[in-house]
C-alpha cells in the first residue's frame, strides 16, 4: 500500500542534504511492513564516492539493520527514479517494489542526466565508450566451477 508520508520524507531527505550541502538533490527510504529499515542521500561528492547515490545508501543502511543482503519483502521510496546503477543495486537486494517521484527527464533537466548510461548498456562491450576487452575467458571459468562445487556457499 502506496504511503505517501513515506515519499515525503525521502524528499524531505534530499532537501536536507542540499541544505546540509552534504551533495546531490537525492533521498530515498526503505520500508518493510509499514516500518522504516533504511535511509539514505545522495553523498557522492561529500564522501568522494560515486556510488554514494542515495538508494545505495538506504539499501547499506537497510541491509546492516536487517543483518541481510537480500531486502525481499521491502519497498524503497526514492525522491527521483533509479539511475541504471541503482536500479541495480535495488534488483540485487531484491526490493519488492519501487515508488519514485520524480523522473529521469526531470533529473536530466538538473544536469542529472543518465541517457548516455542507458544507451551504453544496450551497446555490445567492445562497442562501449569504455574500451572493454575479453581476456583469459577459459581460465576465469574455473572460478565459476570452483563456486558451482562449493558446499559451503550462500547463494544470493
Amino acid at each position: 500500500m502506496i504511503n505517501p508520508d513515506f515519499m515525503q520524507l525521502a524528499i524531505d531527505l534530499a532537501l536536507e542534504g542540499i541544505n546540509n550541502e552534504q551533495s546531490g538533490p537525492f533521498g530515498a527510504v526503505i520500508v518493510k511492513q509499514g516500518e522504516i529499515i533504511g535511509v539514505g542521500t545522495n553523498r557522492v561528492t561529500s564522501s568522494k564516492d560515486p556510488t554514494a547515490h542515495a538508494e545505495v545508501s538506504a539499501i547499506r543502511n537497510a541491509c546492516l539493520k536487517l543483518n541481510n543482503f537480500s531486502l525481499a519483502g521491502c519497498e524503497i521510496y526514492t525522491s527521483c527514479e533509479p539511475c541504471p546503477m541503482c536500479l541495480g543495486a535495488i534488483f540485487w537486494a531484491r526490493l519488492d517494489k519501487i515508488y519514485y517521484a520524480a523522473n529521469r527527464a526531470d533529473a536530466a533537466r538538473a544536469n542529472f542526466d543518465d541517457s548516455l548510461f542507458y544507451e551504453e548498456i544496450k551497446k555490445a562491450p567492445e562497442q562501449r565508450l569504455i574500451p572493454m576487452t575479453q581476456i583469459m575467458h577459459q581460465e576465469s571459468l574455473k572460478i565459476f566451477s570452483a563456486w558451482d562445487q562449493n558446499t559451503n556457499k550462500i547463494p544470493y
